[in-house]
């Protein structure tokens, strides 16, 4: 199946789920497909992360972020990410994805998703992500604003606090 095929089932879908709150988990069961397989025989690396993009997609507009962003400009910035692989996915085998808002900061957003096979977890990480104007980083104050929420509250979790500190020393004290 192609890829932009699920982008746009994604959209279509979330239209018509009911809308989520930051911090609402989003759990969605999904299939391994012939064109997510590598070598290996298993779902390719790669892929994990391009479905993770395809649920944020969901969460953007499920929570009504993507029609803040589409009205002030904005476009969805993804500043990384961190996974680790535990079991592999196997063609035509069904999975669940979680996927929620764990954290946030001054600007950005930390979601936290769990690929899950039963009880066995076969993949988890964090990908961080903000909204860009052009004028840089929308401050988080003022994306929640516009949602018409209060900024999501939350202590950055261990995980993502050794992420970001590691992140610092591999991009050095200039950044």
């Amino acid at each position: 199946m192609n890829l932009y095929i699920r982008l746009l089932w994604a959209i279509l879908r979330a239209r018509r789920l009911p809308s989520l709150k930051p911090g609402d988990t989003l759990e969605r069961t999904l299939r391994v497909w012939p064109n997510d397989i590598d070598i290996n025989g298993h779902m390719n690396n790669g892929r994990y992360l391009t479905i993770i993009d395809l649920m944020l997609i969901e969460y953007f507009v499920r929570t009504g972020f993507a029609g803040v962003m589409v009205r002030k400009g904005w476009r969805p910035m993804s500043g990384g990410s961190f996974i680790s692989y535990r079991r592999g996915l196997k063609p035509m085998q069904t999975y669940t994805l979680r996927f929620r808002l764990d954290a946030s900061d001054a600007h950005w957003n930390f979601m936290r998703f769990e690929f899950v096979d039963g009880d066995r977890v076969c993949a988890v990480g964090y990908m961080k992500g903000a909204a860009v104007s052009r004028a840089g980083l929308v401050p988080n104050a003022q994306s929640y604003a516009e949602l018409g929420v209060p900024p999501y509250d939350s202590e950055l979790p261990a995980p993502v606090r050794n992420w970001l500190s590691a992140e610092q020393g591999l991009m050095g004290s200039n950044w």
